[in-house]
């Protein structure tokens, strides 16, 4: 079971893997701000602990807000201005979908969390243009998931990606990596809709990537984290 929009997000369609987990309790699905103020250094060195702020693996930054599945373990943050669409699909067996919307209502993230899911795999020819391990999702998974930028090659056509990866999206072998992140006793996926939105070469990829949506998107993918 996977949202119609997913489908272009894995590609070359040849292998099918079905996963069904049980076991899972539910719990409601929570927005809310997460901002931290500079220290007052006037204070004592030493404040009640009461007050000491609490440090997090993947914090979220000043003016995001933090999004936290219903099973109240994975979460992630996105910019203040920016909605999340959130659908509890299924119960049992647990199955949950977010879609990131931008400030102006343009679906930019689509995030998939189930007990359910499927992988698909195919022959590209694949370049990484950037990987790098999410912190917050250390020791949740092997290997830790990535937030990755990359292009296949197929009949002729560059299709560029981004999204979480289970570790480099190439294997150490060389091998493309197809698959899914594997979180507890579930599966994720989650990807930046391309859909209109591809490049004239690898430059102009870059370019995009290094600028001001590029990066946000990135920061997102970056700020998943599960405890």
């Amino acid at each position: 079971m996977r949202p119609a929009h997913r489908a272009t997000t894995l590609m070359a369609l040849t292998a099918i893997v079905a996963l069904s987990l049980t076991g899972c309790g539910e719990g409601p699905a929570a927005d809310g701000g997460s901002a931290t103020a500079p220290a007052d250094r006037t204070t004592a060195a030493s404040p009640p602990a009461s007050i000491i702020p609490v440090a997090t693996s993947s914090p979220a930054p000043a003016g995001q807000v933090t999004f936290r599945f219903a099973d109240g373990r994975l979460s992630f943050a996105y910019p203040e201005g920016w909605r999340v669409e959130h659908q509890q699909v299924s119960s049992s067996p647990a199955v949950e979908t977010a879609t990131v919307h931008d400030a102006g209502g343009k679906e930019q993230v689509a995030v998939y969390y189930s007990q359910v899911g499927d992988a698909t795999a195919g022959n590209v020819s694949r370049s990484i243009l950037e990987t790098d391990p999410v912190p917050g999702l250390i020791g949740a998974s092997v290997p830790t998931p990535s937030s990755s930028f990359f292009v296949d090659h197929a009949f002729g056509t560059a299709t560029y990606h981004m999204g979480l990866t289970p570790g480099s999206p190439i294997s150490p072998d060389g091998q493309v990596q197809y698959g899914l992140v594997k979180i507890g006793d579930r599966i994720l996926t989650a990807d930046v809709l391309f859909e209109g939105r591809q490049f004239a070469n690898d430059q102009a990829a870059k370019d995009w990537y290094w600028g001001d949506e590029g990066r946000t998107l990135k920061a997102l993918l970056m700020s998943f984290s599960y405890r």
